[in-house]
């Protein structure tokens, strides 16, 4: 008779614990949308309560992303794609309509786009409404440039300004991001790594924002 000793035994089951773990990995991706509408330290506030969440799935925003240089602001949508898709993304977790960048290219003017960035708020407010939006995501990038003196190297402050307006062009709620960079010097790229890092924080923020007006 063939005999199977105990340590072998333990073994085989311990090598099995990993694996069948690992077959129920297609739920991690369930547990990080659920836990990020759970509040965390530094994640912006408390979880967003049931009635906001179902106002939320009411409002269509559109996103728009602009660099403020030494010239003004560049608003050119087709620079901003990995910065208009991190954001998005967060906004759709919590229920939120959003206007894609195809549709924007297609059914917003340059012109329109530039007037959420030049303080024209009239402008900015006929059209959101002309396009469905009831509320525009503004994220303005901007940048500062120094010489660290204990590296001796160039060193480059980055920061993303999000505002949440409404389609009557009254403010909801704001926040930012920040970071600072000792090389290179593509601030848009710098830019699209910081709203990966913060954007969860960034949205939350934003949404905690929104329901803390609407109630």
């Amino acid at each position: 008779m063939l005999k199977i000793r105990p340590r072998l035994i333990a073994l085989a089951i311990g090598l099995s614990i990993p694996l069948m773990a690992h077959a129920f990995s297609f739920a991690e991706e369930e547990a990080k949308d659920k836990a990020a509408a759970a509040p965390r330290p530094g994640s912006g506030g408390p979880a967003v309560s049931a009635v906001c969440k179902e106002r939320l799935q009411k409002e269509k925003v559109m996103v728009l992303v602009a660099e403020r240089g030494n010239n003004g602001f560049n608003a050119d949508q087709g620079r901003y794609g990995m910065h208009f898709q991190g954001i998005d993304r967060r906004l759709q977790k919590y229920g939120m309509r959003t206007m894609s960048q195809e549709d924007i290219r297609k059914q917003v003017a340059q012109a329109e786009i530039d007037a959420h960035f030049r303080n024209d708020p009239d402008a900015a407010l006929q059209a959101a409404q002309k396009h469905g939006a009831s509320m525009t995501l503004r994220g303005v990038i901007s940048s500062r440039r120094g010489v660290n003196r204990m590296l001796g190297i160039d060193e480059v402050y980055i920061n993303m300004g999000f505002t949440l307006v409404g389609a009557n062009g009254r403010y909801i709620s704001e926040a930012s991001a920040s970071s600072d960079s000792y090389s290179g010097s593509d601030t848009v790229s710098m830019a699209a790594t910081l709203i990966n890092e913060q954007a969860d924080g960034v949205v939350r923020r934003l949404v905690n924002g929104y329901c803390a007006e609407k109630k």
